[in-house]
Formats: C-alpha cells, sequence, structure tokens
C-alpha cells in the first residue's frame, strides 16, 4: 500500500515545524504510522549538509551553490528516509521540501527558478502528495525566529526584505501548484491552527 506524503512549507517562524510534530502526534494516536522528518537534514549525510547551508555569515554561500548542496541533501534524504517510509504505507511528514528550494533559491536573490527546475527533474522528481503553507506577515516571522536564536540563523540573518520576498514567492507558488497546496493563516493562536490542519488533513488519510 502506498503511503502519503505531505510537506510543511512556509518563511522563517511560520510555526510549521510545531505543526508538523502536533500533526504526527495526532496521526499516531489515530493508529497511522508516522515518518516525521526534515529538511535540510533527514537522513545521515542530508544532516551533514545541514551543519554547512545553515550554520555561519549570510553571504557564506552564493544561491547557486546552495541549490547544489540542498539537491544533493535532499537526494539522500529522498533515498534513505522519505522512499522507503512511503514504500512501507507510512505517512510521510516532511518540515520543508523541494518549495523551499523554489523560493529561497530560486527567487529570493535572483531568477535561478529555471536552475532550480531542472535540477530538481533531473535529481528529485518527486513531489508531496499535499502541501501545507503557513503564511504569516514576515516582521512577525522574523520576529518569532530570531527569538527562539540558535546557531542555524543564516537565513534569519538575511533580514526582513529576504523574508518579504520569500512570503510572496511562496504565495506565488501556491497558485502554481494550486492542486496540492492549501494555505493556512499561521498567525493565529496555536490550536486553531493545529484544528484546520487536521480538517485539511483527515479526508487525505480517509480518517472521515
Amino acid at each position: 500500500m502506498a503511503g502519503c506524503f505531505i510537506s510543511f512549507e512556509g518563511i522563517d517562524g511560520s510555526g510549521k515545524s510545531t505543526q508538523a510534530r502536533l500533526l504526527a502526534e495526532r496521526l499516531r494516536a489515530a493508529g497511522k504510522v508516522v515518518t516525521l522528518t526534515r529538511e535540510p537534514g533527514g537522513s545521515a549525510g542530508a544532516e551533514e549538509i545541514r551543519a554547512l547551508v545553515l550554520q555561519g555569515a549570510a553571504d557564506r554561500w552564493s544561491a547557486e551553490t546552495e541549490i547544489l548542496l540542498f539537491t544533493a541533501a535532499r537526494r539522500d534524504h529522498l533515498e534513505k528516509t522519505i522512499r522507503p517510509a512511503l514504500a512501507r504505507g507510512e505517512v510521510v511528514i516532511t518540515d520543508r521540501f523541494a518549495d523551499s528550494t523554489r523560493i529561497f533559491q530560486g527567487i529570493t536573490r535572483g531568477d535561478l527558478s529555471e536552475t532550480v527546475d531542472r535540477l530538481h527533474d533531473l535529481m528529485i522528481g518527486t513531489e508531496p502528495d499535499l502541501t501545507l503553507l503557513f503564511d504569516l506577515n514576515p516582521a512577525e516571522g522574523l520576529a518569532r525566529a530570531n527569538a527562539r536564536a540558535g546557531i542555524e540563523m543564516r537565513f534569519e540573518d538575511m533580514g526582513l526584505q529576504f523574508q518579504t520576498a520569500a512570503r510572496a514567492g511562496f504565495l506565488a507558488l501556491s497558485k502554481r501548484f494550486p492542486d496540492r497546496f492549501r494555505v493556512i493563516d499561521g498567525g493565529r493562536p496555536m490550536d486553531q491552527v493545529a484544528a484546520e490542519v487536521w480538517k485539511i488533513v483527515q479526508p487525505e488519510l480517509g480518517l472521515v
């Protein structure tokens, strides 16, 4: 039995990581077998690349180099984690997937969309069955992200203009792929957002 592949997307601080965890917990309670994973990361090799791309100075890598690094991480993640879990019939929930590369490397620092899409088609060739986009005012998202701090702050350090461009890009992408995207207001209380996520996911997994 084929599994279901769900991605969570949004700007930094949008709440998607928390919502991905809450959904995984609720699905497990409902009897589903769930693999909760993340990008960059989700496999041993991809986690090593994560440290390279999320730590250090904002100008550490060019957008072109980042595309290659993220694609390498995603390929390993796909091979080692996502495809095997789907083959076992599991629900795979990933905190970010290819749409993040389409935005953060493809459009926010120049028009590299064609490069991202060509490399995706060549090396990944997989899209989620469902993508939940958590939309949030960029200033609020950046404030949330900066409040949690930590060492993985390269993209937050690119500032409000970067996050604003990313939000516009994600919303445009949701219109490009309307069949799999669902846009959720991430500015509401956590329980309200989680309730909407559950309402969207239930029919996709035959839980209603």
